[in-house]
């Protein structure tokens, strides 16, 4: 988390210079208020909690790089930084507000219906959201006039915007709707395969499906970083997949490695690996069979939450759009993420289990966000629109003119999830990969596919 911050830093003020450095400084008091937040409310932190702070940074940074790019076009049209940065802030409130209000709204449908983990990452995210918008609104705007008033009041200081050459992305639609749906048909034809090879469509971890629990006596006190440094890499080697769960008793030498369900030859591997390499004592390994933690009534109330949620997303939209079909755009960009996803998890075969289910909230939250701020861009240029522009000409625009925003966000948010994969434990590592890859998807879902679902719709 510290190193990807770090990053996120470091590429604010390489982009946006003096607005960058500001934003840098919002976002220490964002983690800050965050951290006073999680203590004062005694939240117990998960991984879908972890998952839910990621997503909230990201939504963090995305509203600064949108009052950002606004302040950049105004300066851009020859007006002065006081200026620029009071009507940047007033035309990014409303994508702000309704990309904000929709990612709020699944998470207390989250908090109402979910159960354990799942609600876990929901109240991270709410906190998360009302923080993001604080900060962003308030801290980046007031610490913004601070420096002008200190003296920095340079155009070059805060940057200046370049005209943004249009790209036709409407003429390339049909060709973004089949390598999506290649990519589906490919997920589901691989889940098939992995349902006659496995017995199981996805690779179910421990959670859903059960497995075996080993535990014995070591003969020495391994830390938790010790035991995932040695220990785990050699069971994992046994099990072929990384869905390994270990626990250390507290106040002895003794600890507890979930697994899948292992055969008698694996037993029997696994404690000839434990005495061979650690000195344990056969006679002090006993192994048991354990059932799911995620029952079947688990599944159906995490269902239900995200078809509500998804549901009053869309009637949010309805209602803020004057047009259902933005609504419906929406929906169906977050299906496809979905699906996307889902294809990545059957055919990398990475463990399906508790964290699961916030990976793809994650995910929904993130794409949502990142496709309400093309369609605010649209309405705002069908608001302006020229007499001889035509439709296709105002959607491309409207991409165009907010892809750097889409391309920095999934960056800095890319960062934060990054430094998880490349520094975190195996567990850790199988919660970060479909993050990564549903960032990719997300991004791409915004920017090819929910503004030609919306222009297939209108006409």
């Amino acid at each position: 988390a510290a190193v990807g911050f770090a990053l996120v830093v470091l590429f604010m003020i390489a982009i946006y210079y003096v607005p960058g450095l500001v934003a840098s400084l919002a976002l220490c008091l964002y983690a800050e208020l965050m951290i006073i937040l999680l203590y004062a409310f005694e939240v117990t932190l998960t991984l879908p909690g972890i998952a839910g702070i990621i997503l909230s940074v990201g939504m963090a940074v995305d509203a600064n790089v949108i009052i950002f790019a606004r302040i950049r076009e105004e300066l851009a049209t020859g007006k002065t930084v006081q200026s620029s940065v009071k009507i940047g802030f007033s035309k990014a409130l409303s994508a702000i507000i309704d990309g904000n209000i929709t990612t709020l709204i699944a998470a207390l449908v989250l908090v109402s219906m979910g159960s354990g983990t799942i609600k876990g990452f929901a109240i991270t995210l709410i906190f998360g959201i009302a923080l993001s918008m604080f900060t962003a609104l308030f801290i980046t705007k007031y610490l913004l006039n601070v420096f002008y008033a200190l003296g920095v009041q340079s155009e070059k200081a805060y940057g200046v915007g370049k005209e943004k050459k249009t790209i036709n992305f409407l003429s390339k639609r049909y060709l973004f709707f089949g390598l999506s749906a290649a990519v589906i048909v490919i997920g589901f034809v691989v889940m098939g395969i992995n349902k006659s090879q496995m017995d199981m469509a996805l690779n179910y971890s421990l959670d859903f499906v059960g497995g075996t629990s080993t535990t014995m006596t070591l003969n020495e006190d391994l830390s938790i970083e010790q035991i995932d440094a040695q220990i785990v890499p050699l069971i994992e080697e046994i099990t072929g997949d990384g869905n390994v769960q270990t626990t250390k008793v507290a106040g002895s030498n003794q600890i507890i490695i979930k697994t899948r369900t292992l055969n008698v030859e694996e037993r029997e591997r696994f404690a000839n690996t434990m005495t061979t390499n650690f000195g344990v004592d056969a006679n002090s390994i006993t192994a048991e069979t354990i059932s799911a933690t995620v029952s079947s009534e688990m599944q159906a109330d995490a269902i239900k939450a995200i078809l509500v949620s998804t549901i009053l997303m869309l009637l949010y939209i309805w209602f803020r759009f004057k047009d259902i079909r933005f609504g419906a755009s929406s929906v169906i960009a977050l299906l496809h993420d979905v699906l996307v996803v889902l294809a990545f998890y059957a055919i990398v075969k990475i463990s399906v289990g508790n964290t699961f289910i916030a990976c793809m909230l994650t995910i929904i939250g993130y794409s949502i966000n990142a496709t309400i701020v093309i369609f605010d861009r649209i309405r705002e240029n069908l608001r302006d629109k020229r007499d001889k522009e035509s439709l296709d000409d105002v959607v491309n625009k409207s991409i165009s003119q907010t892809l750097s925003r889409s391309i920095f966000t999934s960056l800095t948010t890319f960062f934060m999830v990054a430094a998880l994969e490349v520094f975190g434990v195996s567990s850790i590592r199988e919660f970060a990969l479909p993050l990564i890859a549903g960032i990719i998807c997300g991004t791409y879902s915004s920017v090819c596919l929910a503004s030609a679902f919306w222009y297939v719709l209108r006409t």
